[in-house]
């Protein structure tokens, strides 16, 4: 099968002193299915830009095949979808199309409505048949699941299952293992090729970063046992140096040779434990600490904080049906639903939003409410001065940025120029550093690397915040939450 070749890949952005990618090699099967991960800025959308060719670069990239991204820019919205898509791709066979949206679950309808009028899911799933009905293509496929439930999630998960050729970038890992037969993840220090789905992968990296701590363990334990041994010697050869200093019938020539004697095997040591400080410093670099992250919530004189009875949403007809739940402090309950099921207009009316509703939704006397939104936009100039306008503790800010992966040449750059992942994650640590009663969370997981989604769940874990949560990654729902509201 056709190969992508990869030589000597090295490329840096301009003003940045570290090279991105450096001297990276690797061979990819384009019959693969393979799941790309990462943390946040470690360069996966730039890796992917390189294959097309949108960045110089040194090295070489070789392959007989044609490279599609994914996501579409689709210039003119509010055309029918049919003619969205022969904007995208030219001419094509109606009935391809139609064999990939039946394996997505569109119904026909939706390529003759307004492309601007479907769901973010559907949009999603389209798109995503179009890429299929062309031959010869290598598809990358950028962090598809963005927009997508959990019933979506799994539908498009076995779709691509069903497939072959492409490159996905996903931080959902209940999705890669059904996906992909491949990763491809770019680590601290190192890029890592692994046969198998994310969990292959997550065993092998355990192993490894195990065998270095071990390793580590032993020189580090080693090193101490030169030292010692070195300063005896040097102590020694000091102790018979001096003998040779006084009066009576010695041998000075021979106390002499045996401290020259001494001080070399002192110097030996010293050699040793050279080269065994430089082995060690070689080992640990690419272990991915998983730093722990805190929360300082407050506690509510009311063991209730939000309860609902028989409640909906109401525009021209109930948005869902009606609902009863109630948060208590200390739970962290999840709302799940189809796109456009209501979650996030719960949400609205819980912060306080004028809304049309039946039924009861109570909220406890004096709430304070930290609100992660779904949207991050507005994110724009510098980080410290969003920090000041935001009455947040700094110090505290810049510590759980830097945990989350940030690094710190990142703060002094405009806020409009960070990725969609950093993005999400200023809004994260920002309310991470409110003290409130109860953390609303809208999707907080969109663009978040797979470490930093472990970060949150221990988190959660740990301390127990009050939590009200829209998410869809169902290893992250099911570590952390005590109760699951479905909207129908």
């Amino acid at each position: 099968m056709p190969l992508i070749d990869i030589k000597n890949l090295t490329f840096t952005h301009t003003g940045n002193l570290k090279p991105i990618f450096d001297q990276v090699n690797l061979q990819l099967d384009t019959d693969w299915k393979l799941g790309f991960i990462g943390r946040n800025g470690y360069g996966k959308s730039t890796f992917l830009n390189l294959l097309m060719g949108k960045f110089p670069y040194k090295g070489s990239i070789h392959t007989s095949v044609d490279f599609e991204y994914f996501p579409y820019v689709v210039n003119n919205p509010d055309n029918i979808t049919i003619s969205v898509i022969e904007n995208l791709k030219g001419e094509f066979p109606l009935w391809k199309l139609q064999k990939e949206m039946n394996l997505l679950q569109l119904k026909e309808d939706v390529l003759y409505r307004s492309f601007s009028t479907l769901s973010h899911g559907e949009q999603t799933k389209i798109l995503l048949a179009t890429m299929f009905i062309t031959d010869n293509q290598f598809l990358l496929v950028d962090e598809p699941t963005n927009h997508l439930d959990v019933q979506g999630r799994k539908l498009v998960a076995e779709y691509l299952a069903m497939k072959k050729g492409f490159i996905v970038v996903s931080h959902d890992r209940e999705f890669l293992n059904i996906s992909v037969d491949h990763i491809l993840a770019i680590e601290k220090s190192k890029i890592v090729l692994t046969k198998g789905n994310y969990d292959t992968w997550q065993r092998n990296k355990h192993l490894e970063d195990e065998f270095e701590l071990a390793q580590n363990e032993k020189l580090r334990k080693e090193i101490r046992r030169l030292k010692d041994s070195a300063r005896e010697k040097a102590l020694w050869s000091d102790k018979v140096e001096k003998s040779k200093i006084g009066q009576g019938s010695v041998d000075r020539g021979y106390i002499g040779h045996m401290a020259a004697k001494i001080m070399k095997r002192s110097k030996n040591i010293e050699r040793r434990y050279e080269k065994v400080i430089e082995k060690k410093q070689k080992l640990l670099k690419n272990i991915e600490e998983i730093e722990a992250l805190q929360i300082d919530s407050l506690e509510h004189h009311a063991d209730t904080l939000i309860e609902a009875e028989d409640f909906t949403i109401c525009y021209d007809n109930p948005v869902f049906k009606p609902i009863s739940f109630t948060l208590n402090q200390g739970e962290c309950l999840v709302l799940q639903g189809n796109n456009g099921s209501g979650k996030s207009s719960i949400i609205k009316a819980i912060l306080g939003e004028k809304l049309q509703t039946s039924g009861h939704l109570l909220k406890a006397s004096n709430l304070i409410i930290s609100y992660v939104p779904q949207k991050f936009d507005f994110l724009k100039g510098s980080l410290f001065e969003f920090i000041d306008n935001s009455n947040i503790d700094k110090t505290q800010f810049l510590t759980i940025f830097r945990k989350m992966g940030i690094p710190r040449e990142q703060f002094d750059i405009p806020m409009e120029n960070y990725s969609s992942g950093q993005k999400k994650k200023v809004l994260l640590a920002k309310s991470l550093c409110e003290q409130a009663h109860i953390y609303i969370w809208d999707e907080p997981l969109n663009y978040i690397d797979i470490i930093s989604r472990i970060q949150i769940e221990n988190m959660i874990l740990e301390y127990a915040p009050t939590m009200l949560l829209v998410e869809h990654d169902k290893k992250f729902i099911d570590k952390v939450a005590t109760d699951i509201v479905e909207l129908c």
